[in-house]
């Protein structure tokens, strides 16, 4: 599939989503969810199944209908809460190096999580911080709606078909696509359906996005 690297001349911008992305979340996520699914006495393997493919409180209709879904949300954050302070994360490979490699300013983090813990996350990583984080309060709308990237590309001042979406789940893509972006897929066997770009890492993916940064990306995808 084509790319679109945007207006020639022009500064780019690159949009990344945190978990699944740039942080390897996978395990963490698992083990809330499972002292999520025990609290409540249900099965730990099917909860985590509909968590994977939905939002939380779509999650509780599934799986919990006879609670109240406020709170079933409050244990979650909590959970989610106590895993920040004392979980394990891992940068996904090439994460730190490309950070640092992009220019402050023309870079900024797009997710479902909260900023507090998107920032306790990269604090226990060591991944820099941008100067611009839209998170899940920062929003009406989550992914995939394209409400999250367009409110990205408006505090940076930047035309949407000047920034770069980078993602790893379909909800996001479709959120980037639907924004008017140029999407790339990572940290994936097989790319999500209608991603610009995909590669099977962030490591790969980095001298690329650089690329998109300074204007020289290629037409061709990889």
């Amino acid at each position: 599939m084509t790319s679109q690297p945007g207006r020639p001349g022009r500064t780019k911008y690159v949009l990344f989503d945190v978990d699944g992305t740039l942080i390897d979340a996978v395990s963490n996520q698992r083990r809330v969810w499972k002292t999520w699914a025990e609290r409540y006495g249900l099965d730990a393997d099917e909860v985590y199944q509909v968590a994977l493919r939905t939002r939380p409180m779509e999650t509780f209709a599934h799986v919990a209908a006879d609670r109240d879904p406020h709170e079933c949300l409050t244990t979650l954050h909590e959970l989610e809460d106590d895993d920040v302070r004392s979980g394990v994360y891992t940068a996904f490979d090439g994460a730190s190096e490309l950070l640092h490699a992009l220019t402050p300013g023309a870079w900024a983090l797009v997710t479902s999580n909260y900023e507090h813990r998107v920032r306790g996350r990269f604090q226990r990583t060591g991944l820099p911080m941008p100067d611009l984080i839209v998170d899940a309060a920062s929003v009406k709308e989550g992914k995939p709606s394209p409400v999250p990237y367009l409110q990205a590309a408006a505090r940076l001042g930047a035309a949407p078909e000047d920034c770069l979406v980078i993602e790893d789940a379909p909800s996001g893509v479709q959120s980037g696509l639907d924004a008017g972006m140029t999407v790339w897929g990572v940290n994936a066997t097989v790319p999500v359906e209608g991603v610009h770009r995909h590669f099977a890492s962030l490591r790969e993916a980095a001298p690329h996005i650089l690329a998109f940064t300074s204007g020289a990306c290629g037409e061709t995808a990889a």
